[in-house]
């Protein structure tokens, strides 16, 4: 069973940055589509960021030109990195298989608050 683990989450000032990291326990990293997702206090889990096999991205608009998702595949590991971060921002941050198909992970909570 994929194991998924977050990590890099805390509390920043609206503006600030963040760096999140994901590891992924499988074999063969390379060949799945990751993403990451949030989940922000009372609103269902939604898509944030998609890389794909060859390093295709996609981005929700609401991050477009803020975030930026990328993947070490020797290493098993994907990231997001958030600049600019806002209020709206906040939210427990998951990653898994893009489709959301491996069991999820306990996710990074990101708090963007003065």
């Amino acid at each position: 069973q994929v194991q998924l683990v977050e990590s890099g989450g805390g509390l920043v000032q609206p503006g600030g940055s963040l760096r999140l990291s994901c590891a992924a326990s499988i074999n063969m990293f390379s060949i799945y589509a990751m993403a990451w997702y949030r989940q922000a206090p009372g609103k269902q889990r939604e898509l944030v960021a998609t890389i794909g096999s060859a390093g295709t991205t996609t981005y929700v608009d609401s991050v477009k030109g803020r975030f930026t998702i990328s993947r070490a595949n020797a290493k098993n590991t994907m990231y997001l990195q958030m600049n600019s971060l806002k209020p709206e921002d906040t939210a427990v941050y998951y990653c898994n298989r893009f489709g959301g198909s491996w069991a999820w992970g306990k996710g990074t909570l990101v708090t963007v608050s003065s």
